[in-house]
This record gives structure tokens, sequence and C-alpha cells, in this order.
């Protein structure tokens, strides 16, 4: 079993980083091997919508986005992190999002209309950690999550999701969410 998280904040640390990690522990309790990837590192660019990848499946930009397919390919799970920034992911992790355009261009070639209806390469899940109070306040991230996981051949399994934390210590003042982080994860990776 291979969870991967993907670090979706700009802010080294912060909230849905310390989420994340409980998260990933919560997995690698259970024996899962652990692989992350941290948005904010990658030196690359959003989709630039060139067709590249419509023959072949295969992203045609050559940047740090090489060295991550390899790693959404291998996870059985993968755990997507962010803060809500104007109700949706940030544009770190959203470039990333927009670059698995490859993976739905080759699953388009792969697959059969009837079996795009199952989902075979694994799960998601979404960790999502805003500020304020807003009624929708998560709905934008959980659509592009669903629509993320959908183009990785991956089954949207739900999240966890935290309003009110703003400050980059609020969740240690609230240790209740690192351990709902740490059960999810437990979850995740099949027990």
């Amino acid at each position: 079993m291979k969870v991967l998280g993907i670090y979706g904040s700009p802010r080294k640390g912060g909230n849905s980083d310390q989420l994340l990690d409980r998260a990933l522990e919560g997995a690698r309790s259970t024996g899962a091997e652990i692989l992350r990837v941290y948005a904010r590192d990658l030196k690359m660019c959003g989709c630039i919508e060139c067709g590249g990848c419509d023959k072949t499946g295969e992203c045609v930009v050559k940047d740090d986005m090489q060295t991550v397919y390899p790693l959404m390919d291998a996870a059985n799970v993968i755990i997507l992190s962010s803060p809500i920034f104007f109700y949706g992911v940030t544009a770190q992790v959203k470039a990333l999002i927009d670059r698995a355009q490859a993976r739905w261009a080759k699953k388009m070639l792969t697959k059969t209309p009837e079996e795009m209806k199952v989902y075979e390469a694994g799960k998601g899940y979404l960790i999502a950690v805003g500020a304020t109070r807003g009624k929708n306040l998560f709905e934008g991230a959980i659509l592009t999550a669903k629509y993320f996981f959908d183009a990785l051949d991956m089954s949207y399994e739900g999240g966890i999701f935290f309003r009110s934390l703003e400050k980059k210590t609020a969740v240690q003042e609230n240790p209740e969410t690192l351990q709902e982080a740490f059960t999810m994860g437990i979850k995740a990776a099949g027990r």
C-alpha cells in the first residue's frame, strides 16, 4: 500500500501541512509506504493546453511535474491537503491538479465509456482548512478534488474540513483536529 500526500499550502508548516503530516502518520501506522509532494517546492507551470498529451497520455512539458506523475501513478491512495484561498485550493496545488490533464487523456485513451464508470487506480481524500466560517467554504475545493481524483482514475472518498483555523498554530490548539487527521489516515490506508 502506497499513500501519497500532496501538500498544497504555500506556507511551510501551517495547519494543512500539520494535518496532512498527522494523516500520513496514521497511514504509516498501518504499514503503508508514505510518499510526499510539496506543491510549493515544484518548479513547474500550469497546463498550457497544448494537446501534447492527447495521443499518448503523457505530458510533453518538461519540468518538475515529470517527477510527480510516477508518484501519482504508484499511489493506491492520495491525500490532498490545502488551505482555502477564495473558496478553492491554492494556486500552487491547482497548477499540479491542472497538469493531471495528461492522466485524463491517458484514461480516455485506455478505457471504454463503460470502463470509465469504474475507478481502478485507488482512492482520494481531501484535507481542507479555512480561516472563515462561510457556509460554502469548502464546496469549490471539494469539486476540484473530485475531478482531480476522477482524472487519476481514483474514487473520491471524502475528507476532513476545518473552519476558523487561521494562525499557523491553530491545529496545535485544537488537538482533536490532529486526532481526526490521524484516524482518517488509518481509514485511507484500509484499516
